[in-house]
């Protein structure tokens, strides 16, 4: 091999070297961040009331149903009723916290959409569309 072309293969690999170093500090900045929203969203907890405020229920980031407080309004309701105005408000809090999670989640995701995949930089590296799919569908669950 003569020295041009053995220039030329150490350039391509410095270069390379380079993009994977950036990918993987740029993959490291974002476990930091995935990790403080896994810690943000396993204190959350949010809390709803029915429309006459005689039940109060609080759910976690999955939107599962952590306490539940009834005044004694309620308890003079039918059971329907009461079951009803439960289950209004347990779908209200899971809602919002579907919601409340999907946001934190975003910007994580929107950063991995920019971010070129290993398969992008070598051609039969592996791929971390998969990842990202993760990260875009369940921005709640822990990898």
């Amino acid at each position: 091999m003569d020295r041009w072309k053995r220039e030329g293969l150490r350039s391509a690999n410095n270069a390379l070297r380079k993009q994977v170093e950036q990918l993987i500090d740029s993959y490291e900045e974002q476990q930091d961040r995935l990790t403080e929203i896994h810690r943000q969203l396993d204190a959350l907890r949010l809390q709803t009331r029915s429309s006459d405020g005689s039940v109060e229920v609080t759910v976690d980031a999955n939107g599962v149903l952590t306490d539940l407080s009834l005044t004694p309004a309620a308890l003079r309701r039918t059971a329907d009723e009461l079951a009803r105005l439960i289950l209004q408000a347990t779908q209200e809090a899971a809602r919002q916290a579907r919601e409340h999670s999907e946001n934190a989640a975003a910007p994580v995701a929107a950063s991995l959409d920019d971010e070129p995949d290993l398969s992008d930089i070598m051609g039969e590296g592996p791929t971390l569309r998969d990842i990202r799919e993760f990260f875009r569908n369940t921005g709640t669950s822990t990898p």
